[in-house]
């Protein structure tokens, strides 16, 4: 779930899966005075910019609405325009207020900063994702992916170095609030592994090296095969509501789906085949899956030596790249997704 900065003109009541993950602020706006409000619990490392807040100091039209936390009064989202205010000698501020407790808020000012205004750092990401990780273990590794503008596989990495792999912990949150297996899952995704490592090993191979059952490392097998994901499927919660539903929070950072998403493993064993369609020896055709096989990172330590290899001062500019980049896909994974029949 993706949440926008709100304005009173723009803020429906959020229902269905996105309420799952965090509640949105109250629509109303509000005249508080600024000496009332506390600095936020910022996801920003290096805390504010100075250059940004001089540049909204000196704007003539009202400054969009801040975010605050209503029992503590601290800023979640707008400190840059909270600082701006008082640089200036405002008496008050239009705000937004936020029913919720303190990781709640701190949870939703670091989805607030990932999806506008003056983006987050990879290390303010990183420490943000910690400290999410810290408190809401149960949480899923694509959730707080999703919250802190990561990759699984980079909260996955994060997970395992932080120790909180608590053994007690059998299930995960996801994304949509429900709460499903974990040992079950994992297996699956191990076998996944083995196969795209091994196409030929056995089925007895498959289950001992990845600690599954025989019969679920048939199904992942033939799963794969037909292209689908190594996961079951997921079921929808009984009377849940379309995303698209009157009074939906719009989701940018969660776009339409097919119902089964191809694994990794899947993909790297069907897209050569793919290659041999007739229908596709176009020059459209040729040109996407050129450019699908030369961005096609693979797995985890390769991406992350490819990030580990950018200087630091060119890393935030690289980073901004990168995002477009997966906008453009993501935008062409949609459209690809509509013309399925």
């Amino acid at each position: 779930m993706g949440l926008h900065l709100i304005t009173a003109d723009t803020a429906p009541a959020v229902s269905g899966p996105a309420a799952a993950q965090e509640p949105a602020p109250r629509h109303r706006v509000a005249a508080v005075p600024v000496d009332a409000l506390l600095d936020a619990d910022s996801p920003r490392i290096d805390g504010q910019n100075s250059d940004r807040v001089r540049m909204l100091a000196a704007l003539t039209s009202p400054l969009p609405p801040i975010l605050v936390h209503r029992a503590t009064m601290r800023v979640i989202d707008g400190m840059h325009r909270l600082k701006a205010a008082r640089l200036r000698g405002d008496a008050t501020i239009d705000a937004h207020f936020f029913e919720g407790g303190r990781t709640e808020a701190f949870t939703l000012a670091v989805r607030l900063n990932t999806t506008h205004g003056l983006p987050l750092s990879p290390a303010d990401r990183t420490a943000a994702a910690q400290r999410i990780l810290h408190a809401r273990p149960h949480w899923s590794n694509r959730r707080i992916a999703a919250t802190a503008g990561l990759a699984a596989g980079t909260v996955a990495s994060i997970r395992r170095r932080s120790g909180e792999q608590n053994a007690q912990l059998n299930t995960r949150v996801g994304r949509d609030g429900r709460t499903r297996p974990l040992q079950a899952t994992e297996g699956r995704l191990r076998a996944s592994q083995v196969i795209a490592a091994n196409p030929a090993a056995s089925l007895r191979e498959i289950a001992q090296q990845a600690g599954i059952a025989t019969a679920t490392a048939k199904d992942v097998r033939d799963r794969i095969r037909q292209g689908q994901d190594p996961l079951l499927p997921k079921r929808p919660a009984p009377g849940a509501s379309s995303p698209a539903g009157p009074g939906t929070l719009p989701q940018p950072d969660s776009p339409p789906r097919p119902a089964t998403r191809a694994s990794a493993a899947a993909i790297g064993l069907l897209l050569p085949n793919v290659g041999k369609d007739p229908s596709l020896r176009t020059e459209a055709g040729r040109m996407l899956l050129q450019m699908l096989n030369v961005h096609s990172i693979g797995d985890e330590a390769k991406w992350l030596r490819l990030a580990r290899s950018v200087p630091g001062h060119r890393a935030d500019l690289l980073a901004q790249a990168a995002r477009r980049c997966a906008d453009h896909w993501l935008r062409l994974a949609n459209e690809l997704e509509t013309r399925r029949t």
